[in-house]
């Protein structure tokens, strides 16, 4: 039997094909555009999605038995704005998880409505990656396609719409619009009249592993497997990824280190932290708590490629010595395209500070590697805060594959870090909820616990583990020194 795995990324879909052992036989991946037609702002076309998932398919089916393919799980870039009209038609590129355009509407939700409403609504504050400052963007700027709107969805549940006609998505995704009761598992009716829209215009709400349809006849026929392949809900990428990693249950953590870094960390019940991370519903059926930096991994392609000019990653990584650990004289704020959790500042800028004549090329490296592990742990103490106590992490992402970076990051963190066997993020995660949606397995739980297995353990060093500590002090002041400078960076836009 064979379960397929869909992982609609921002840059890229990666799609796998897993047997019911949880092996991996086969992965393909598609480019598609990404568009920035303004300063701060980011876009895609659905239909580049569509295309590529399904040329990628066919790819990905073409030397096996078809008939043997049983379900289809898809783990998506979380909340993007996709918009339909009265006639399935998609009325305007969508509007990705990274796109600033709303600081506006999303200072208006968190001061006109207030912090403590939003949250009481629906567990988060607003933050300007989410859905829903994006509806309020499109009635204020484009009433005439905001009039149009008779379907909001999100990214992986667009190609789960053409997949199998149905309406919906999962608690986990809905988790990010900034319209879901998250603690009751429902849509919000206070934020629904907020951004002046009707329920019936949102999907309908699933578990992540629940099946939502078979597939289309025609969808069917064109990729030459059977009408009765099911279709799960699938998940938000990071929910998708840490099922993935195995991160099921409280005491677990899952730091991915990948285009955004994210820090999350599952709870049975629903918990309400500080305002700078997140409370989500996790794929498994219980909640979890989220940090995610916009810029992580994507910090290190622009260090290389953009300033450094080069693509030789590792070697510039590897002039970082583990005898300088701890005791760089630079810092990096990894603020490339503003920040999420914890600062909510669309305005946030990344710098170097503390270069001086001395300063070489390998300081820079080291920083922006620093930096990033900094930011993430501003998460990680945001979920302290709220009671959570974490000794280790699974850690995963394209990042966490370099032994520098990665040791650096155990040591600022003080976490033992485990990578997984398979790591293939949301991909895999999809491709495991697609068989808990088949009857392959009980749960999610049981799943993960037969599937995921550890490669390798990164420990800290006590002794490096206090020189970061110090480092992470000085850090912490950066932020709030700057923070009234950033919004003064931007240049007004030409009339």
């Amino acid at each position: 039997m064979y379960y397929i795995g869909v992982d609609l990324g921002t840059s890229a879909v990666k799609i796998l094909l897993m047997n019911e052992k949880g092996e991996i036989k086969k992965i393909v991946s598609r480019d598609y555009p990404l568009h920035f037609p303004k300063p701060g702002w980011s876009e895609q076309e659905p239909a580049d999605w569509w295309k590529q998932v399904m040329d990628g398919l066919k790819e990905l089916l073409s030397e096996i038995d078809k008939s043997q393919v049983r379900a289809i799980g898809a783990g998506g870039q979380m909340h993007g704005l996709v918009i339909l009209d009265d006639r399935d038609q998609v009325i305007r590129p969508a509007i990705l998880w990274n796109d600033g355009r709303t600081q506006e509407e999303t200072e208006e939700l968190n001061q006109k409505v207030g912090k403590d409403k939003l949250r009481e609504y629906t567990g988060n504050i607003a933050f300007a990656g989410f859905t829903a400052p994006k509806i309020l963007w499109v009635k204020k700027h484009e009433p005439e396609n905001f009039n149009k709107i008779r379907k909001i969805m999100l990214p992986k549940d667009y190609i789960n719409y053409l997949l199998t006609g149905s309406f919906v998505t999962d608690y986990s995704d809905a988790s990010g619009m900034l319209l879901l009761d998250v603690k009751n598992k429902c849509w919000s009716d206070e934020m629904l009249s907020i951004c002046g829209i009707r329920k019936e215009q949102l999907p309908k709400l699933h578990e992540s592993y629940e099946e939502i349809g078979t597939l289309r006849p025609e969808v069917a026929r064109e990729l030459g497997i059977p009408e009765s392949v099911r279709v799960c809900a699938g998940a938000g990428d990071n929910a998708a990824a840490a099922i993935g990693t195995g991160t099921v249950g409280e005491g677990t953590c899952n730091i991915s280190l990948g285009t955004s870094g994210t820090v999350f960390i599952p709870t049975a019940q629903f918990t309400l932290p500080s305002e700078g991370i997140h409370s989500f519903v996790h794929a498994d059926g219980g909640y979890h708590l989220m940090g995610c930096m916009l810029s992580a991994a994507s910090c290190n392609k622009w260090m290389m490629e953009e300033i450094l000019q080069t693509k030789d990653y590792d070697a510039e990584r590897g002039q970082v010595k583990k005898e300088n650990w701890g005791r760089n004289q630079v810092f990096y704020l990894p603020y490339l395209m503003g920040e999420r959790a914890p600062h909510n500042d669309p305005s946030a800028r990344s710098c170097f500070i503390g270069m001086s004549m001395d300063t070489k090329r390998v300081d820079l490296v080291q920083a922006m590697m620093e930096g990033v592990a900094f930011g993430m742990r501003d998460s990680l103490e945001e979920a302290r805060k709220a009671g959570i106590v974490l000794t280790e992490s699974m850690i995963c992402g394209g990042g966490s594959r370099n032994p520098i970076w990665r040791n650096i990051c155990a040591n600022i963190w003080n976490l033992t870090l485990k990578q997984p066997e398979t790591e293939q993020g949301p991909g895999y995660g999809g491709a495991i909820l697609a068989a808990v949606c088949d009857g392959a397995y009980a749960s999610v739980e049981e799943a993960v616990k037969a599937l995921i297995r550890v490669k390798a353990v990164t420990e800290p060093d006590p002794e490096i583990v206090s020189r970061y500590e110090e480092r992470y002090q000085v850090y912490r002041e950066l932020y709030p020194a700057l923070k009234h400078v950033f919004p003064k960076l931007t240049l007004p836009a030409e009339n």
